[in-house]
Parts: C-alpha cells; structure tokens; sequence
C-alpha cells in the first residue's frame, strides 16, 4: 500500500511543481502592498502623482490591497490649510484624477484624506478606491488632542456617522467608519492611527463583525521608546483579535516643527510579527508582504473564546473579489524550517530556560503527588534520554533531592553499540547519579523461545519485545525503589508512530511528550554550552553527534549502528515541519507540501518532501492509538497530542480517509496543474 501512494505522488512530481500555472491565493495567501511615500506637503495633485507611481508599481507585484498613510493626499502636518475652501477643493480632484488613473489596475486602495461632507464636518477619512471609483470612506474615529496634537481643531469624529454621500465630485459612497471590504477569504477593515491607541478600539468591532485583516493608516511621531510600544500594540490587537494587523505611518517628509515621523511599517499576523521596516528613510518605504488568511481562519475557528462574542451593529459589506487582483503565482512569504525552534537568537536563551523550567517543575509535581523517592530511566546514550536525564536532574533540584535518587539504567540489546553505551555510561557517572546495567539478550531470547519466534527474523517482533522488556524492568525497578518511571519518547515519533506500543511508549510520566526531535537537539546543546561542566559538555556533544537510531537491530560487521531512524522514517527536520502546519495551522497536504518546497529547495528535492509528507500522513493517521492512550507530561508549546488536551483524534481513521486528495492521482492533477 505504501509504494502505491509513494507512486502516486511521484507520478505527479512535476505537476506539483508546476509554479508557473500555480495560484498561491488558492492556498489561503493574501499579498498586500504598503507604503508611506515621500510626500509634499500641501500639494494634493503632486501626491496623486507619487501615490500613482507607487501603485502601478505595487501592482505589477501582484498586490491585492495597497495601504497608503492617514491623510498622504495632503500632508498630516498642514495644520490650518485643512480649512482653506482652495485645498478642500484641489484634494478632491486629486482623489477623483488618482481613482481614474487607477481604473485599470485590479487592486484595492486605501489612501488617507481629509473629507468635508455636505453638512459641514470635516473628516479625516481612509478612502477606498477600486475600478476607478470612489467606494467607501472610513473615518476616523478616536481624534487625539493632547500634548502634541489637536486634531479636533479641524476634524470630527466619524464614531457615530453612517452616511449615504452623493458628492459632486467624488461620485457616490458610504461615509463610515462600520464598513467591511471582501476578497474572496480575506474580510478586512479600516481603522486610523489613534483608533489603535483607544482603550476600545473600532477594530475590536470589526473582527467580531468578521474581519479577518485590519488596515490601518497612520501618522504617528517618533519620540524615544514610541516605536517599541506602537509594535507591541500591533501584536497585541494582531494576537487577541485573531487578524492580520497592517500598519502604515507617514515618513520623514512629514516633519515640520517639533515633529519627526519615521515611516513605520509592521505587520502582525495572529500576534506574530510578520513584517517591519527599517525607519527614517527620506525617499519613502515600501513593503510587499504576504499574509495567510486560511491560518487566521483556522486560528479563530479554534478560539471559542472570540466565537461566542457577537457585535451587533449595522455594517455595510463590499465583495471586491472580481475587481481585484487575486493571482499569486509566486510567493514573498518566509517559513522558518525549524518552526519550533525560534529563530531570533535572543529568544533562544529564554525559551530554552523556560521550557527546561517548565518539564522539570512538572515533574516535580508529579513526584510529590505520587510521594515517589525515585526518578527511574532508561538512558541509552541518545538524544531523547539524555534531555529526560538532565530534566529529572532539575527537577531534583527544586525537591533538594541527591543525584542519586534518580536511578539510570543501560539496559544492553542485540542492536546496542558499545560507543552508545558507553555515552550512556559515562553521563551517569558524571551527573552522580544511581547506575544500574541490566542486559536483556537473555530474557528476550527466553520470550522468543516461549512464543516460538525464530530470533533469525528481525521483524516488529524482534524489535518490539526488546522494548517492552526495558519497560517491564524499569516498572519493575520503580516498584522496587518507590520510583517514578520518567519516560523519553519525543513529540515527532509520537506523531510518526516511531515508538513501542506499550513498550517505550509507556511511562508514569513523559517530560519530552509535546517537545519534538528538532527541539530535543537544540536543548540538550543549549545545555552544553549554558550549564554544562567541561566534562558534561564533551559528553554532551558526544551524543549530539551520534546518529539517531532506536537500536533495535544487530550492529555492521564493524559494530557502528545500522539501523538509522531518519533512513527509514524520513528527516526529522521535514517531519516536524509537517507536524507545526498540521497541528498547529491545519494547513492541507497540499499546502503543506507547497510551503515546504519553497522553504528547503536548497535541501530537499520536491519528490523527496512528497515522499516523506506521504510517509507521515500514513503514519500519523494509524498511530492515534498509541497517542489514545499516552502518560502525562507538560505541555512545552503550541503544539501538544495530548488526549486529554490539545488533540482528540479518532483511532479507526483510514490513512485514505486523511490523505483525501493527496493520494489520489486525478485530484493531484488538479490541485497542482
């Protein structure tokens, strides 16, 4: 069954690289354009001409929406000029001429201008310009008028308006600040500079309206610290509301007097900061950015919290989709290819620390709960039972335990090699803990000769029963020392399956149950570095050398491993970038696939990541069982298949089932030609 599926993806390798006819918009990703363009002040028609040239340029990238600063038609700094009856009126032809300009291009446009309606107020609005019309004007809600500011010496606020305008010159539109513009999935909204500021922001409103994307325009000032704190709001609106946030600041032309501005550009998607600029940059900043609506989708679907609020008030609702440019044949977007790992260095201290503090004071909690006086391992002298050992060695030391209570033991097979074990050996002895060596050739081969197993076949039975044989000792052990037995399997061969049904699978309590394989390395060689002796570090780096295998098998005629894990199951690196999009974007094999090309065509070739993405779909699909019924442990991220929390999967699906189109030959065509 497995080479027929394997086949099938081959058969159809090229067609799933086939970028040229590929539409990444089918895949959830939306591509904005933002820009806070070098400005002249008080000189509307020569700005239409700046804002032109910078959308046929953004629109050639592929932009479906692009985000100008509030009031870039004029100037935020022209103080009483918005009350010349001259400027009112050479603002509103420069709107209209750029509409017109603009008819052609099939992207959406928000721009920033003052508007005086028929009654009198005046405005500071977001216009939105598409197919050479004036389609809505959001205004501004919240108008700061401290310190620096007094906005309400020219303008109103637009809170409570919700007006049918039939202007003149600009044609007909709706003035108001409850409005939602539709592309295809993407639902976005409009709000302006100090809206983000308010206590309750207009965009609070919006997403439980439905917005999925906020725009918002601004002309924000630099003074020392302001910047850090405008971007912690982004994220923070980006994170609660469960939107794409993007934000647009008027640039250095801007400044006048007192008031520098700096051009700042950020995005947030979900809280995460997808995008910022460098600022102060005199000539105007650009940015193409490309957002995932389809994650923030399956973001807010998960969120119960945000799905049972409702907003009740009136809004009127656009669909752009025809009007506007929604081929992506490539992408600008990034993924990190170790997505459980962060990327930026100085996180990377922090995180380590926190998620070692965090395994180990659950372990310790579980031991004072169960009144344990033991801590009882396997260690074979890999990766996964060497961050378990350093684990229960912090956790002993928030009990004030001795090193000693935490009870290792090797437990020799026929696939054991002697440089494993004697890493193995070599870390207990260094850490002061308990070892004990207990060889299982014997007893296994005793089972075999019970169950009447030719030990000359080296199947899932001759590897399985050497498992469960180190489990039943170390249970065994436990009840012998009042222990705990501390389990070692990781997240990845949880989800592969990669492990002995009640075998290694099992234990009283599992530190590394929601850290997976690419986290486990960064984790014990963190802890080289950071908190290791000289002695502890050699060792440690020993053992990050070793290649990954669950020795199950007879060593080479050499005696070096020969059973390698990631020759059998595929690269772990691949596999737990599958695992992050699966769990915790719920993206589709096709998609999945499609991002993972694009993020290691300098390591993978696209026939290799569609084998291991076949190979893992199957996997994962058939191993629920074992997740069904795993031991506690803490939960370290986002990501977790705990039974009890994060993933409630059912045992009986079929991998057909799961793979759905993935597997199935005319389907492929489809998706990928």
């Amino acid at each position: 069954m497995m080479k027929s599926l394997v086949a099938v993806v081959f058969l159809f390798g090229t067609l799933l690289l086939a970028e040229s006819s590929l539409n990444y918009n089918d895949l959830g990703f939306y591509r904005v354009g933002i820009v806070s363009p070098k400005i002249e002040l008080g000189f509307p028609e020569k700005n239409a001409e700046i804002a032109l040239a910078e959308i046929q340029q953004a629109a050639q990238q592929n932009a479906s929406v692009i985000l100008f600063p509030e009031l870039s038609m004029t100037g935020y700094s022209v103080e009483d000029l918005f009350h010349s009856e001259d400027f009112i009126a050479r603002t509103k032809k420069s709107i209209r001429w750029l509409a017109e300009k603009t008819a052609h291009i099939p992207s959406t446009i928000i721009i920033g201008a003052p508007y005086r309606n028929s009654d009198g107020r005046m405005y500071n609005v977001a216009f939105v310009l598409s197919q050479g019309k004036i389609i809505a004007a959001v205004p501004k809600t919240h108008l700061p008028n401290y310190n620096e500011f007094y906005e309400r010496r020219w303008f109103q606020s637009g809170e409570k308006v919700h007006a049918m305008v039939n202007d003149a010159v600009l044609g007909r539109f709706t003035l108001s600040t409850n409005q939602l513009f539709k592309i295809k999935d993407m639902i976005f909204a409009i709000e302006i500079c100090e809206d983000l500021f308010a206590p309750i922001s207009p965009s609070a409103h919006h997403s439980l309206k439905g917005a999925n994307a906020i725009f918002n325009l601004s002309a924000s000032d630099e003074l020392v610290g302001k910047a850090k704190y405008r971007k912690m709001l982004v994220l923070i609106n980006a994170s609660k509301l469960n939107v794409a946030y993007v934000y647009a600041s008027s640039g250095p032309t801007e400044s006048t007097k007192d008031l520098v501005f700096g051009n700042h550009i950020l995005v947030s998607e979900d809280g995460s900061l997808s995008f910022e600029n460098e600022r102060f940059q005199l000539d105007g900043t650009r940015a193409i950015v490309d957002l995932d609506i389809e994650r923030l989708l399956h973001n807010r679907m998960k969120n119960i919290t945000a799905g049972a609020q409702h907003e009740s008030q009136i809004y009127t609702e656009y669909d752009l989709t025809s009007a506007t440019q929604t081929e992506l044949p490539q992408l600008t977007k990034k993924f990190a290819k170790t997505p459980f790992v962060p990327e930026d260095k100085n996180e990377l201290n922090d995180v380590s620390s926190e998620v070692l503090q965090i395994q180990a004071t659950g372990l310790a909690r579980r031991i004072q709960s169960s009144k344990s006086q033991s801590i009882v391992l396997g260690v074979s002298g890999g990766l996964d039972s060497t961050l378990s050992l350093l684990v229960a060695l912090e956790a002993a030391k928030i009990l004030k335990w001795r090193p000693e209570q935490i009870i290792g033991v090797t437990m020799p097979g026929f696939g054991t090699t002697s440089g494993t074990k004697n890493a193995a050996q070599d870390l207990m002895s260094i850490t002061g803990i308990t070892q004990l060596e207990i060889p299982i050739r014997a007893a296994v081969t005793q089972h075999f000769s019970d169950i009447k197993h030719d030990p000359n076949i080296t199947d899932a039975v001759y590897e399985n029963s050497q498992a469960r044989e180190r489990t039943q000792i170390l249970f065994d052990l436990a009840n012998k020392y009042n222990g705990l037995v501390l389990g070692t399997g990781n997240l990845s061969e949880l989800c592969l399956g990669w492990c002995t049904f009640n075998g290694d699978h099992m234990s009283s309590y599992n530190v590394n149950a929601s850290v997976p394989k690419t986290l486990v390395r960064f984790l014990v060689g963190w802890y080289a570095k950071t908190k290791a002796n000289a002695k502890l570090r050699k060792n440690l780096s020993h053992i990050l050398a070793t290649v990954v295998s669950p020795e199950l098998l007879p060593p080479s005629s050499t005696g070096e491993i020969a059973q390698k894990t990631e020759d059998v199951i595929g690269p772990y690196k691949l596999h737990d970038f599958f695992i992050y999009h699966y769990l915790r974007n719920g993206f589709s094999p096709k998609k999945i696939y499609q991002i993972a090309v694009l993020t290691f065509h300098d390591e993978f070739k696209p026939k290799e990541i569609a084998k291991w993405l076949t190979l893992f779909l199957k996997r994962f699909a058939t191993s629920q069982f074992k997740r069904t019924t795993l031991p506690s442990g803490p939960k370290v991220g986002t990501v977790s298949v705990s039974p009890r929390g994060d993933f409630r999967f059912l045992d009986e699906l079929t991998p057909e089932a799961f793979m759905g189109d993935w597997v199935d030959p005319m389907s492929c065509k489809a998706y990928f030609q």
